[in-house]
């Protein structure tokens, strides 16, 4: 990771409110950065901050996987993701597989305002960090292997 990170700032609807104090708080901070949002998260967050944000579409509307995404192919190196713990969404799944693929290729995820806290007051936000990952040639390779296999048998 670059010392500008490639972050994303998400909220659920009951939580953009919380977002918006904190992104006010760490303004100065997330000014150094890249910033990208879903839907009408991005948009308050553009108004409000005075900062540019890339907006991506709504969360229900492939917004989060459109963040999955770009964790996959190295284009996202944080995440703070104020979500809603006590309602259920329309896009459940793709929150649990936001979650999945953030933890997969170790991004940095915020889920409260205090790991978010945490997270903007380490001073590795502003440093050039080497994000260890996993490598996933090996278990790319069994699974291309497993699939030949499984059709050369079916095929007879």
């Amino acid at each position: 990771m670059d010392a500008v990170k490639r972050l994303a700032l998400v909220a659920h609807d009951s939580r953009k409110n919380d977002l918006i104090r904190w992104a006010i708080r760490h303004k100065e901070a997330l000014s150094r950065h890249v910033l990208c949002s879903t839907g009408t998260t991005g948009a308050l967050l553009e108004k409000i901050l005075g900062l540019p944000v890339e907006r991506l579409k709504s969360g229900p509307l492939g917004g989060d996987q459109q963040l999955g995404s770009r964790i996959a192919c190295d284009r996202l190196d944080g995440i703070v993701f104020l979500w809603d713990p006590l309602n259920s969404q329309p896009h459940d799944s793709d929150i649990k597989a936001l979650l999945r693929i953030a933890t997969l290729y170790n991004i940095p995820m915020a889920c409260n305002m205090s790991s978010a806290d945490f997270l903007f007051s380490s001073p590795l936000m502003d440093q050039p960090y080497d994000n260890v990952r996993r490598d996933f040639d090996s278990y790319q390779e069994r699974r291309n292997k497993e699939a030949i296999e499984k059709y050369r048998e079916q095929e007879g």
